[in-house]
């Protein structure tokens, strides 16, 4: 019996890392699609006059979607796995994707955003999940290569904006429909491997959940340091994904597909700083990556919006490296803290996150309208300061105490 097992195990570690790669790469097919809108916002801008709070209010419809809804399939999923969702949430966001490219006014982009963030809402609790169920213990790790899909496909929007959207205009859309198709396919293999998964689950001794460490005020003061900290976050990671395009062709005259490169350059630091974030929590603590996270960026974003356009660039991918590096140390320490709810909690971490960065998009749109891009920029240069809450959250050993006892 222990040959048979010790010879399995390997290839059971390759089928899981097959998993948690096939999911990522769904994660960068989903946000790639995402993207479009923002990608197309300039011309968007142009074409049907809208102004920036009109932009904002497309991201917040886009947004606040998936902020409401996330944490209600996430539980559903905790009480019943539902396998087959991740191929319907691709369905969903394709049929936004759809009716984007055929939208003439501010109403059918508006329509086409709620779609788009519906199906995001359904994608990001089970896929979470499947990537935490994958991860042979590897937790930090599974969702940082998760999140580092998602983080690319944003990244990869400014590119398609700069070479296919703004060249040939807003129905080009209707050529990423292929780009659905493809994650379809990797969704149907993901959610075969998911039935196997719970039919093996089932047929083994259930695993008794173990209670939260903590007490219900210290749980209640914990998640509104990490909600905190994911506004400090995600309002200004949201911000930049909106506006920096318009931050740069207000400051330096730039073309809006030359500012898409600049957009690029941002993307891809934040999908490497997602990507590191992860196995550095595992290795050194997930509190220690959240504290150099969030308020290591401070110094970056304070500077950016006084500088020329090289150090300008420079002082963004600082940014991006720095702020995106603890969302999957934030995501796994969540779920740490209320063990069993996996999909709940993930719910909750992509739902809030959504939800106040697109609030932010919407305030900083009414809000450059008065101001300015470049002012407004110069204000949300202290939301890392909000960092320092970190020291609000709860230590490992009373997370574990029964790691200190050993």
């Amino acid at each position: 019996m222990t040959s048979v097992s010790s010879a399995s195990a390997p290839d059971a570690q390759r089928t899981a890392l097959s998993i948690i790669l096939a999911i990522s790469g769904a994660h960068l097919l989903n946000d790639l699609l995402q993207f479009l809108l923002p990608a197309l916002y300039p011309m968007l801008k142009e074409n049907y006059g809208l102004s920036y709070l009109q932009i904002g209010l497309l991201t917040l419809g886009q947004q606040i979607t998936a902020c409401l809804l996330q944490p209600i399939f996430g539980l559903s999923g905790d009480l019943k796995p539902k396998p087959y969702w991740l191929v319907l949430s691709m369905t969903i966001i394709a049929t936004g994707v759809a009716l984007l490219a055929a939208a003439n006014g501010f109403w059918l982009l508006f329509i086409a955003a709620v779609i788009m963030g519906t199906g995001s809402a359904l994608f990001h609790p089970e896929a979470s999940r499947v990537a935490r169920m994958a991860s042979g213990g590897r937790l930090g790790f599974a969702q940082s290569l998760f999140q580092v899909g998602g983080n690319a496909g944003t990244a990869l929007g400014p590119l398609a904006a700069a070479l296919i959207l703004l060249p040939l205009g807003q129905s080009s859309v209707f050529y990423f429909l292929v780009v659905a198709i493809v994650g379809l396919a990797l969704l149907a293999y993901v959610g075969r491997w998911f039935v196997e998964h719970q039919r093996q689950a089932a047929s083994r001794p259930k695993v008794a959940v173990q209670k939260p460490a903590l007490s219900r005020q210290r749980l209640i003061v914990a998640f509104a340091v990490i909600g905190a900290l994911l506004l400090s976050k995600f309002i200004y990671i949201e911000g930049l994904k909106s506006y920096y395009a318009f931050f740069l062709i207000e400051k330096f005259a730039l073309t809006a597909q030359e500012a898409q490169f600049y957009l690029f350059a941002f993307l891809g630091a934040v999908a490497a700083g997602t990507f590191i974030g992860g196995p550095v929590g595992d290795r050194y603590g997930r509190l220690a990556v959240i504290w150099v996270s969030i308020l290591g960026a401070l110094p970056f974003t304070l500077a950016l919006p006084y500088l020329d356009l090289f150090w300008t660039a420079v002082m963004s991918i600082m940014v991006g490296l720095i702020l995106s590096s603890a969302f999957s140390a934030m995501v796994v320490y969540a779920q740490e803290l209320v063990p069993g709810k996996v999909g709940m909690i993930a719910g909750f971490i992509f739902g809030f996150a959504f939800g106040i960065g697109a609030l932010g998009a919407a305030a900083m749109g009414a809000l450059a309208d008065w101001i300015g891009m470049i002012a407004v920029f110069q204000i949300c240069a202290f939301l890392p300061a909000l960092g320092i809450l970190t020291i609000f959250l709860p230590k490992t050993a009373e997370l574990h105490p029964e790691r200190s006892a050993a």
